[in-house]
Order: C-alpha cells, then structure tokens, then sequence
C-alpha cells in the first residue's frame, strides 16, 4: 500500500503540508481531468463486482436486467463480506489492468483513492438523476468536483434494541446517551428472560467495521478523527471520551468481550438469537430480524452519544466503473438500471437497503412498511463520513490498528490516540 500511496501522490510538499489531503496527482498518461473522462463504447457482456450478497436479493435484480438484455448480459462476481478484503480484490485487479472487472460496488469511502488512481471513469453526471438524491450521498461520489461513480445505496448506523425487555423492565423510550444505555441494560438484565444477555456490541474486529466504529465514538462524544481539511485531530480530549466509552464497556462488561471478534453479521446473529439488548448496526438487518425469532420484538433509534443523539459514520455503496473494463456503454445502462429509484426501491423493501434518493424517505405507504425509515433518514443527514483522502489504505489501517490496542488493553486509550495522531500525520505527509 505505501508504494501505491506514493505513486499517487506525487503532489507538491506544500498541498501535503497543508492537509489538503483530497487534491492529489493523477497516474502518468494524459487526460482531461485527475482520472480521465471515458469513451463509453461497445456492448456485450459485463461482470458486476461486489461484497457477497447475505440478503439473496442481487442475482434475481440481474436476472432482471439479464432477461431484458440477452445480448448484454451480467454475471455477477462475489467477493469476500469482508470490506477490507473487498477493496484488496479491486485493487489487485486494477492493478494488473485487468478487464476481468467491470461494474465496481465501492465502499462510499473508496471513492477518491480509485478516481486518483485512475483506477475508476469519470462518468457523464448528466446520466444520472442526482438532483432527486441526498446531498450528503451524491458528494460520496465525487472527486475533485467529477463524478466517479453513482449512488445505489446509503448507509447510516442505527441502535437495535429489544423493546419487549425494555418495556418489561419499565423503560418507555431507547437511551439517546451512552449513560442510559448502560444504566437500561443494567435494569433490563434483572429481568429473568434477560439476564444471560450481553448489553451492547457493534463492529469491533480488526477491520473496516473498527474504523466506523471507532469513528462514529470520536463524532459522537464532540471530536473528530480529521478536520474538514483532512489534517488529523485525534489526539484530543473529545476523542478520548470516545474511545474511553468503548475501552470502558469492554472493561466493564456492557460490551461482551466477544464482540471485539464481530463483524456485521456475528453481531446481527448475536441479536436476533437472543444474546443482545442492544445491537450498532446498518438497515439491513432490520428485514433480517423480522424473519428471526425476535420478530416483533425490536425497534431502531439513533445511536446514543455522549451528551445526546450522535453521528453515525456515513456509509453505502456507489457503483463506479473500472477503467479497464471492456463494453462501457453496456455498463453504463447498467449502473443507471442498478441505481434508478425503482430498483433502489426494490432494494429497500427486499433488503432494508438505504435508498439514496429523498423522496422515498418521505412516502407515506412506504413509512407505514418501514417505520424505520425517519430514524434512517436523520442518521443519513447526520452522519459524518471516515476520512476522505486519497491513502485511505494507510489510515484506515492505521485506525484499525490503535483502537484494537486500546479495546484489547495493549494500549491506553491515551497513548493509541497519541501514537494513531502520529500516524496520520506521516501518511499526510507523503
């Protein structure tokens, strides 16, 4: 990763100094603009390239396009559900020039360093329906003011809690402050039905899921992990408060020790069998769980914080295009099937994906379906996106690896914030 970094930053001492990490060289070749602007020509087949699909709804959407498209046809690549391993994949691809790949499902945070790499097209935004989507999720797909892929779904971290215990141990509303989280759990444990529960887990393992999680703390209790410039600002008070909660919880058993080996799915499957009261997690799960035996028994709020509500990291995926990719004009149909709002409404009720566009957050029958919706929406338009920067390899890893010494009690909280501030300030000087 240092030498990718390297090469893609070959930029002046001065914009690196200054911590405007977002404005990087492109790769050597020329070109209108930091990656390009494609010619979308040639039709054919195509492979889509994504995470492995948990809700079993992607292959019957490309059997879809499939059926009205016999001659274009789209065969679709799983990669591991790891996103860490995801982008590894991507880049090696890339990398090699490869046309094995050509519709990419990017992390929202891939953004940058695959346009600065050349490594994605800039795409024609005129295509594309942006108007009618979120702010905050269309700018996850930009770079340098081009497009570089197109919004199919957002993401915003919500708290799932068992309403049932809850209500049970007189508890009226979910707690909106890492204080009453903790002191809900304690009272709904004393429930018998309740006291072989764990209170709390997110996504703690050493991967992409600790950089959310970690993230979202540091938002949530006032600080921040890089400033609206990209220059890091860790080492703060505010950030220790909050790696101090999950450092703490972990100590104190609110979060169960297991949970630092969870991912997305270890935590979905730990709620709904009963093993959770309350879970950090994507919409996804919503529909999941209505089909599990808590069914009926749960609800999502805002995740708590440290003095109120706090700020989800913002997440989802974009559809871009590979830059080696051959039948571009196919993909490019393709990515404006896959990220229309009728397919992306499809996703919603199929899979409690988070759709981009404003409008279906606001519909009433839909709302009356998904009363989850409200509370998505203002974790979307509250949410903090990770770092955006282009060697967001090196920081996430970076990130990864502080916080689990702090979780695992390697390090203090203190001294993982002091040596990861340390860290960021290399890799943005680079």
């Amino acid at each position: 990763m240092k030498t990718r970094t390297a090469r893609a930053l070959r930029c002046s001492a001065t914009l690196a100094a200054s911590g405007l990490l977002l404005t990087a060289c492109g790769s050597s070749g020329s070109d209108s603009g930091p990656a390009g602007t494609a010619s979308f020509e040639g039709r054919g087949p195509i492979t889509y390239v994504a995470g492995k699909d948990t809700t079993g709804t992607v292959q019957p959407m490309l059997d879809r396009w499939n059926k009205l498209h016999p001659k274009e046809k789209v065969t679709f690549i799983q990669l591991p559900t790891d996103a860490d391993a995801q982008r590894q994949q991507m880049i090696q691809n890339a990398e090699t020039k490869s046309d094995a790949y050509t519709v990419l499902s990017v992390d929202v945070v891939w953004t940058s360093e695959f346009a600065a790499h050349q490594w994605i097209d800039r795409l024609p935004e005129q295509r594309f329906p942006l108007a009618r989507m979120l702010k905050p999720v269309v700018e996850t797909a930009k770079y340098r003011g081009g497009l570089y892929a197109v919004p199919a779904s957002s993401d915003g971290g919500m708290l799932y809690y068992r309403t049932d215990l809850l209500k049970k141990a007189g508890i009226s509303r979910p707690p909106t402050t890492w204080a009453q989280l903790t002191a809900d759990c304690a009272k709904a444990r004393k429930l018998p039905e309740a006291k072989d529960m764990s209170c709390y887990a997110g996504q703690f393992q050493k991967y992409e899921g600790l950089t959310v999680n970690f993230s979202e703390a540091v938002n949530s209790a006032g600080g921040s992990v890089t400033d609206a410039n990209g220059k890091p600002d860790v080492d703060t008070p505010a950030a220790k408060k909050g790696l101090d909660f999950l450092v703490g919880s972990v100590k104190d058993g609110t979060i169960p020790r297991e949970a630092i080996t969870y991912q997305e799915e270890d935590g979905r499957q730990a709620f709904q069998s009963g093993k959770l009261l309350f879970l950090r997690n994507w919409p996804y799960v919503y529909s999941l769980a209505g089909k599990s035996e808590i069914a009926g028994k749960y609800a999502v709020a805002p995740l708590p914080g440290l003095n109120g509500p706090g700020s989800s990291s913002l997440g989802g995926h974009n559809m871009a295009l590979s830059s080696y990719a051959r039948n571009k004009a196919t993909a490019l149909d393709f990515i404006k099937f896959m990220t229309s709002e009728e397919t992306t409404a499809t996703f919603l009720k199929d899979a409690s994906l988070a759709p981009p566009y404003a409008g279906l957050y606001d519909d009433t029958a839909l709302v009356k379906q998904y009363p989850y919706l409200p509370v998505l929406k203002e974790s979307i338009l509250r949410a903090v996106p990770r770092p955006r920067v282009v060697q967001y390899g090196d920081v996430t890893s970076a990130i990864q690896r502080e916080a689990y010494a702090a979780l695992t009690g390697t390090k203090s909280s203190a001294q993982a914030l002091k040596d990861l501030q340390k860290d960021l300030q290399q890799s943005a000087a680079q």
